[in-house]
């Protein structure tokens, strides 16, 4: 009886010890190294273009959106005539690189000479996408230029830097301006006059 407890009481830290094992979760198994992470499809994807190692290594450690950022450099790089190292300076400024990418590729395949500048009036617009609609529609229909068109569509891309003085955003209240009431001046007092005592002969 007594042998039987010694063994219980000799086990009970042993089962204590692997459950401990077992309920604490492996920081190894979150980590993946294959295609799953993104700063190494980001890597992988500025390698193969011809970024250098020093600078696809700088560039997709920083990215908020690894993956998104080396997409953006590869459709241009493979879709235009632009090089990878221009189009990944570009990429890395703006907000959002899949817009970029659609700018830079729609105007691109729409022109029969490329224009060198395309890279930074995407870069330069608020809305790459609608700023690529509006350069390709007009020169659908009008005989312009590349650069006449994104020339006419970059001054009109931010609608709110073209407002008049006169506007009021809806979430202000203008200050209610009333003209002052006309003041009637007030006569000067007179003086009252003295009381005269009766003279008694």
């Amino acid at each position: 009886m007594a042998r039987r407890k010694h063994i219980q009481i000799a086990t009970t830290p042993l089962a204590i010890a692997v459950l401990a094992m077992t309920s604490v979760p492996s920081v190894a198994a979150t980590i993946t190294t294959s295609y799953r992470n993104s700063f190494r499809v980001c890597t992988a994807r500025l390698l193969s273009v011809g970024i250098t190692d020093v600078a696809a290594a700088n560039a997709c450690a920083t990215a908020l959106n690894p993956r998104e950022l080396s997409s953006c450099v590869l459709s241009i790089d493979q879709r235009t005539e632009i090089a990878a190292a221009d189009a990944l300076a570009t990429c890395r400024q703006v907000r959002s690189q899949d817009e970029l990418a659609t700018c830079v590729v729609g105007i691109s395949q729409t022109s029969e000479e490329q224009p060198a500048n395309v890279l930074d009036y995407c870069g330069r617009s608020l809305l790459p996408v609608r700023f690529a609609e509006c350069v390709v529609g007009l020169r659908s229909e009008i005989n312009f230029t590349p650069v006449q068109a994104m020339d006419s569509c970059i001054d009109a891309s931010d609608p709110l830097g073209n407002l008049s003085p006169t506007f009021i955003p809806e979430s202000q209240t203008p200050a209610i301006q009333t003209s002052p009431e006309p003041v009637t001046p007030v006569p000067p007092a007179q003086p009252s006059p003295l009381p005269t005592t009766p003279v008694t002969p």
